[in-house]
């Protein structure tokens, strides 16, 4: 396990300052390890609910009733899966005093931006969990940074195989599920061949006639870059 200091730092910041912080990120980027290792700092109650356990996800059919009598730190993981509860937590945002801050993890989503904007602006605060950077793993490591990537899991890995083998199947995981929840309803294959054509036109010019021809669409239907 990588500590992440500098990460850390912001969360502790936000939540000293703000009834909820949200930690977003792609899946399987470290949200929840670095809410653990946040925890582990903290010295009040703890409250910890995985929205991907089914009795904690049935346990927030009521959040109100769960939540409303709890005191220290809450802790709320996958938050995307339950959208209603946003509603839920903005009369518990405005108690005085408030005997409870919210730690909220989740990958972006439209639920997460839905929730976020119709009920708790002005109440959250942000903090973008991004991959391993070579400050936290050292300048001795960055040849494996280079090779193995940034996610912790891909980086970690006992040898490039393995390290190659992860990718590929988040990459499977990411194309058949992840981006079909955000609502783009494209051809898991159409997606896969997106995704190679987008990391072969890294650092180049964007071209979207040529990308248009070979994912057989009119150019025009591609995005320009502003």
């Amino acid at each position: 396990m990588i500590r992440r200091d500098s990460l850390i730092s912001l969360v502790r910041n936000a939540i000293n300052e703000s009834p909820v912080v949200a930690l977003l990120g792609a899946r399987q980027i470290g949200k929840t390890t670095l809410a653990k290792q946040f925890i582990a700092e903290w010295t009040e109650d703890v409250h910890y609910f995985d929205m991907e356990d089914a009795a904690d996800r049935m346990a927030m059919n009521n959040p109100k009733q769960v939540l409303e009598g709890l005191t220290g730190l809450i802790v709320i993981d996958e938050v995307q899966v339950v959208p209603h509860i946003f509603t839920a937590l903005r009369p518990l945002c405005d108690r005085n005093p408030l005997p409870s801050r919210f730690c909220l993890l989740g990958s972006v989503s439209p639920e997460i931006i839905k929730g976020i904007s119709e009920s708790l602006a002005g109440r959250i605060q942000f903090v973008q969990v991004t991959g391993l950077t070579l400050d936290e793993v050292g300048i001795s490591r960055q040849d494996d940074l280079w090779l193995k990537g940034t996610f912790p899991r891909s980086f970690l890995a006992s040898s490039l195989r393995a390290s190659l083998t992860w990718r590929r199947n988040f990459i499977r995981t990411h194309v058949e599920r992840d981006i079909h929840a955000l609502g783009i309803h494209v051809s898991s294959e159409i997606l896969r061949r997106f995704w190679s054509m987008l990391a072969h036109y890294h650092g180049q010019g964007w071209n979207a006639e040529e990308l248009g021809r070979s994912l057989g669409v009119s150019g025009k239907d591609c995005p320009t870059l502003s």
